[in-house]
């Protein structure tokens, strides 16, 4: 576990906004997925707040599919006390950490927040770290009905590819450089790299216990704008 001491706090974050969203159809077809609205506002506009409000102001954001609407709504990040900067990938989306290299220098150098733009979270950002001793910190949270058979353990801290029990990743996490160093520009996913560093027993995480809901279907986008907004806002 890590302690105040030993743990670093990113100062700088990225948004993966890039994704098609087929399975949000016919939503999409003239929507980015990033900017469906939940409790009144565009998913990614909460995650831009809640970024701002946990300390967190250099964001960059990347785009693929109808990305200048993501562009013309969010802007230079001014109204929200934040700087957005952007990262094109059209004509294909480069999958996350294909995304992330694409963007690494304006991330680098320190340790920085990566937020999947179609999660709703109630995480606070000003409580995301990462230990000395690892590349990787993960937020977990517990298996939605969804996705029963979760994605990662959790033992001592640490992030384990197999546990007696699985937890789900919550498409929040923190990140230093060299979990990409040396890679190409190029489509890449993401989870080969975190099964890396958790056999080098270099990536460390966390349970949320808080609110979370991955909105990857047009009936989770409904159940959850059905709901109080009050009792599961950011």
């Amino acid at each position: 576990m890590m302690n105040d001491e030993e743990a670093s706090r990113p100062r700088a974050a990225m948004i993966l906004a890039a994704g098609r969203g087929l399975r949000m159809r016919p939503l999409t077809e003239t929507t980015p997925k990033p900017l469906l609205r939940v409790c009144g506002a565009p998913l990614i506009e909460h995650h831009v707040n809640a970024l701002a409000r946990g300390g967190i102001r250099d964001i960059i954001v990347n785009l693929c599919w109808l990305g200048a609407q993501i562009r013309d709504y969010l802007g230079d990040g001014a109204r929200y006390g934040v700087s957005i900067r952007y990262s094109d990938e059209a004509p294909r989306a480069l999958e996350a950490a294909g995304g992330i290299v694409r963007a690494l220098a304006h991330l680098a150098p320190g340790p920085f927040a990566v937020v999947n733009a179609d999660v709703y979270c109630d995480f606070r950002f000003e409580n995301l770290r990462i230990g000395a001793g690892a590349d990787a910190h993960l937020l977990l949270v517990a298996n939605p009905p969804h996705h029963p058979q979760g994605d990662f353990g959790l033992q001592d801290g640490r992030a384990v590819a197999s546990a007696p029990r699985q937890f789900t990743f919550a498409g929040i996490a923190v990140y230093r450089t060299a979990l990409f160093a040396g890679l190409a520009d190029g489509v890449r996913p993401l989870k080969p790299l975190l099964i890396e560093a958790m056999a080098a027993r270099r990536c460390s995480a966390e349970i949320h216990g808080g609110f979370w809901e991955d909105v990857g279907s047009v009936e989770r986008l409904a159940a959850l704008n059905a709901r109080r907004c009050d009792t599961i806002g950011p």
